[in-house]
């Protein structure tokens, strides 16, 4: 500590740097309450390192000085090139989408990216990580490309009027206008990367932080797709940047800079929790996904057959829109229940066997065979013998069950389609939900008492930006922190953006106080 900042420590006034750390040191967060330095982190601090402190929560965060410098050049790189972007023409954006495309399409690019994949899911395999959204394959190459030819194909948005109003002697129009640059963290899967540079399409720039278990992959789609795409479309460098680093710290270091103008985080969990709030707290808009899983109920008029498709088709892989628990009304389980079970099996012999969990008070429906059977499920770790059925404690219905090769869900019986919302609004991360019913006035009820932002009648499996609404998806959203603001739960390149207002007036003798004005 220097003389000055001795002096002020002493007399309480100014401000200095955070050069060192104390174990034991309280750290005051949200207003009223404190947060120790533990050991480990005292020690870990340097002279240049940052400390995050999440007012939510008092998570104190560790940011190294090397780390901080990755992600702000990134940061600082997409700032930069936004300006430049707005004097790069929608076709030259478009010239980038099908060079990326194109690039993507490329064998001998694709066979670079494939390459450094298969290094990334043995590194992770050997962790016990788990790598099914990590592998690469020709159908989410083909995605990728299907999706960025979407965005060559959309119409570029900026000067788009949303709004015009005409008085006499002036007009004023609404324009849409880009918004800056996007801070995009996601988990490993390397088809998201695409998707994020939608944003382009409406005049933004892009920073990414990816996975550790991805980044290889990341690296590579840089190196022999996008950089080579940017260049040959004449688009300024860094307008998509990668924030190359494996370190949890870097998407911190990211998210706590002001020069985002949106920040949005795919996965689910604690982990994208804490990113949200410190974007927030950095005076930055959020779209999280949070916790996925979605939830079906069957009415005591649900029509067998119907039940036992849409279940069945709900559970081809696992992602968030996938079935997570499903609700039969209790009257109607000597049908409904066996309809689910052959489900269940035609999904296992899909897949690789099936793992339900039972809310307790609901294992009674179920037939012995079922509860008396074990079976293999595939973890990341590798297979393991499990009871084919679990008991669940009813509060434990929000559990997401991140499956990796055998589908895995909860029932719960109810007494009415009433309790089944109910227990959605309770104990649901409130994502998806759906009813299978033949009565149009309880279709209406419970699309009026579910607290979800994505609701149907059928499979859940539809909750996707490009599947449902043929837009590459920057991010679902939930409503497990409320609801989303004047915006949908589907966040899609075209869907970010400011307005600006625009007066062009013809009558030069307008004015506010026409009474007393003279006429010029």
């Amino acid at each position: 500590m220097d003389d000055a900042t001795a002096s002020r420590a002493q007399t309480g006034a100014g401000t200095g740097r955070l050069e060192t750390l104390a174990a034991g040191m309280p750290i005051p967060f949200g207003g009223d309450r404190v947060a120790f330095v533990p050991q480990g982190l005292a020690d870990a601090f340097k002279p240049g390192d940052r400390l995050v402190v999440v007012q939510e929560s008092g998570d104190l965060l560790h940011v190294p000085a090397a780390v901080q410098a990755i992600a702000a050049g990134a940061v600082g790189r997409a700032h930069a090139a936004f300006a430049g972007l707005a004097q790069v023409s929608d076709a030259a954006i478009t010239t980038f989408f099908e060079a990326f495309a194109a690039n993507l399409a490329d064998d001998g690019a694709w066979s670079a990216i494939a390459r450094a994949n298969a290094e990334d899911v043995a590194r992770a395999r050997a962790r016990g990580r788990s790598t099914t959204r990590l592998a690469v394959s020709e159908a989410m190459r083909a995605d990728m490309i299907h999706g960025l030819r979407v965005w060559r194909d959309t119409k570029g948005g900026r000067g788009r009027i949303v709004e015009q109003v005409v008085h006499q002697g002036w007009t004023i129009d609404q324009v849409a206008a880009p918004l800056g640059v996007v801070g995009f963290v996601f988990e490993g899967r390397p088809n998201v990367f695409a998707d994020a540079t939608g944003v382009l399409r409406t005049g933004n720039t892009v920073v990414f932080r990816i996975g550790s278990d991805a980044l290889g992959t990341a690296r590579a789609i840089v190196e022999h797709a996008l950089d080579p795409a940017l260049e040959a479309a004449g688009l300024p460098p860094g307008s998509a940047a990668l924030v190359d680093s494996p370190e949890h710290a870097a998407g911190w270091a990211m998210f706590s800079d002001p020069r985002l103008a949106l920040a949005v985080a795919r996965g689910s969990g604690p982990a994208v929790a804490q990113l949200g709030a410190i974007a927030r707290q950095a005076g930055t808009p959020v779209s999280l996904h949070g916790t996925g899983g979605a939830w079906m109920t069957a009415a005591a008029d649900a029509d067998p057959e119907r039940f036992k498709a849409v279940v069945y088709h709900s559970l081809d892989r696992k992602v968030c829109n996938t079935l997570n628990v499903c609700a039969i009304v209790r009257e109607a389980a000597a049908t409904l229940v066996p309809a689910f079970l052959e489900a269940l099996d035609l999904a296992g012999e899909r897949r690789a066997g099936v793992k339900l969990h039972v809310v307790e008070g609901s294992e009674g429906a179920l037939p012995q065979a079922w509860r008396q059977a074990r079976v293999v499920v595939g973890r990341a770790e590798g297979p393991l013998e499990e009871p084919k059925v679990e008991l669940l404690p009813e509060d434990q219905l929000g559990r997401e069950w991140e499956w990796e090769e055998t589908p895995e869900l909860t029932l719960v019986l109810v007494e009415s389609v009433d309790e089944a919302v109910a227990l959605f609004n309770r104990y649901s991360p409130q994502f998806a939900a759906t009813l299978i019913s033949e009565d149009a006035t309880a279709h209406e009820r419970f699309y009026g008492g579910v607290n979800a932002p994505f609701v149907g009648d059928g499979f859940t499996r539809w909750v996707d930006g490009q599947f449902a609404l043929s837009r590459p998806e920057l991010g679902l959203s939930n409503w497990e922190n409320g609801r989303l603001f004047a915006r949908g739960g589907v966040l899609s390149g075209d869907g970010v953006f400011t307005v600006r207002a625009r007066v062009r007036q013809a009558d030069r003798n307008i004015d506010r106080n026409p009474a007393t004005a003279k006429t010029l």
